[in-house]
């Protein structure tokens, strides 16, 4: 094997954990290679989920604020359409913009692209076919391919009628009705986006609400909110069967309130993502899986095979962009003799709608369960003066405490902006700090981000705008 082959790190998978991994190895002083089938690095979150679904959401945010808000503010606007064509070539013109942007960046840092699908071999090497073809050699690799959205058995997708959430970004019209089996961030993202364009929108969930991640107070607040805004759900209901007649799909639905069925134009399956590791001859390698697919590893993500690592969506944690980069940045710092480390009890949890969701650490009812004694605060959108200000009232800030020490465990947000706003709770969160500490940070005035600190105050009972 020439030496132009050996590589002290190749990282397979080019998404946001291993390109970011590959460019901290490369920081580190390591010879990195970084693998992808795909020309365009970015992997799923560039190219078909994180980007390309948050430039929809604001295209669209943006037409249903005029359409339905405009007037308010002293804004006549007549006749209002969009033109879906020219949403999507905005849309691809932002991806086309940070993939080229992703290469740049990893070429400049001294990594080495490889083009083509990677096979883990047993020896420290890896077959590469495609453009790059050869057979590659590295001290250590990574295995960083990601996750794919999940397949119901009895409703295959057909890229038309039965769609994933890869689909669901690219409609070529606006469909009349669609169903969207699933209320998680997937299901109420996309769900919204076609909503705001005409589209008629039922969101079938199996639990009794959506967001299981938050309260149930907080989850029922944000549903209030999409139903105001034309979205329907179907709550604690199953899909039994469906079938693909013509350029329609039936639903059989089972619920306690008695059976029903569905008939639409899409059907739109975001019941989860699954770990993307077909094809990489892991078994053959015999690197061990565990009961959900996921490849298991140990705390420095090392697994059972030596000299193979695995970070991201593919072993355990959320299946989320930034937790891949915590995971490869650390990765990235182990192979280099350091200590890296991610806490996987402060990664924050996002859905873009408007207003946002955003949590992190435990809810009260997870707090409760685990026989945690809390203290709890919370503080309405409607009673901050910048949310008014702005037309932004709908939505809440939820403060969960432990009731001995005030240690904050856990923030949850729905509001315009909450994405923005959860990053302040999660760095009072990371040092441990306590619901007091985050009361007497000083928030600028006015802004939605006081409500953070009016919910901490209260509490303790000291809230100062809330009755």
């Amino acid at each position: 094997m020439s030496e132009k082959s050996a590589f002290d790190v190749i990282v397979v998978g080019a998404g946001p954990g291993g390109y970011v991994c590959a460019i901290r190895c490369a920081q580190l002083g390591l010879k990195t290679a970084l693998v992808d089938k795909n020309p365009r690095l970015g992997g799923t979150c560039l190219n078909v989920g994180c980007i390309p679904s948050k430039a929809l959401l604001h295209s669209t945010e943006v037409f249903h604020e005029l359409k339905e808000h405009a007037s308010a503010h002293g804004i006549v606007c007549k006749d209002l359409e969009h033109d879906l064509s020219a949403l999507m070539k905005k849309k691809d013109g932002v991806v086309d913009q940070l993939g080229k942007g992703v290469r740049a960046l990893v070429t400049k840092k001294g990594v080495t692209c490889l083009e083509g699908s990677a096979r883990i071999l047993a020896n420290g090497e890896i077959d590469v076919e495609g453009k790059s073809a050869g057979k590659y050699s590295a001290n250590e690799i990574v295995i960083a391919t990601g996750s794919k959205p999940v397949e119901l058995p009895f409703l295959p997708y057909d890229g038309k009628i039965v769609v994933n959430s890869d689909h669901g970004i690219a409609f070529d019209r606006v469909p009349q009705k669609m169903a969207v089996i699933g209320a998680g961030a997937i299901g109420l993202e996309l769900g919204c986006v076609w909503s705001r364009l005409g589209t008629k929108v039922e969101i079938i969930e199996f639990l009794p609400e959506i967001c299981p991640q938050l309260d149930p107070e907080m989850s029922k607040v944000a549903r209030r909110i999409f139903e105001k805004q034309g979205l329907s759900f179907r709550l604690e209901t199953k899909v039994a069967s469906a079938k693909v007649k013509g350029e329609k799909a039936i639903l059989s639905l089972e619920s306690s309130k008695g059976n029903d069925s569905l008939t639409v134009d899409r059907v739109l399956v975001a019941v989860g993502r699954g770990p993307c590791t077909d094809g990489l001859g892991l078994s053959e390698a015999g690197v061990e899986m565990d009961d959900r697919g996921r490849i298991s590893v140990d705390h420095c993500f090392q697994t059972n095979l030596p000299g193979v690592r695995a970070i991201g969506d593919v072993i355990h944690g959320p299946m989320l962009a930034h937790k891949a980069e915590e995971d490869g940045v650390a990765c990235a710092e182990i192979l280099a003799g350091q200590s890296g480390h991610v806490n996987y009890d402060m990664v924050p949890g996002v859905i873009y709608v408007d207003p946002e969701i955003a949590n992190v650490g435990l809810s009260e009812k997870q707090a409760k369960d685990r026989g945690i004694e809390v203290r709890t605060g919370s503080f309405p959108m409607a009673a901050n003066g910048r949310a008014l200000a702005t037309g932004a009232t709908d939505g809440m800030v939820k403060v969960v405490a432990e009731a001995a020490s005030d240690k904050l465990l856990g923030v949850q947000v729905v509001a315009r902006g909450a994405s923005e706003l959860i990053a302040s709770a999660v760095a009072h969160m990371e040092y441990g700090g306590s619901s007091e500490d985050l009361a007497r940070t000083i928030h600028a005035h006015p802004t939605l981000s006081e409500s953070l600190k009016e919910a901490a105050l209260s509490a303790d009972g000291r809230g100062l705008h809330s009755i």
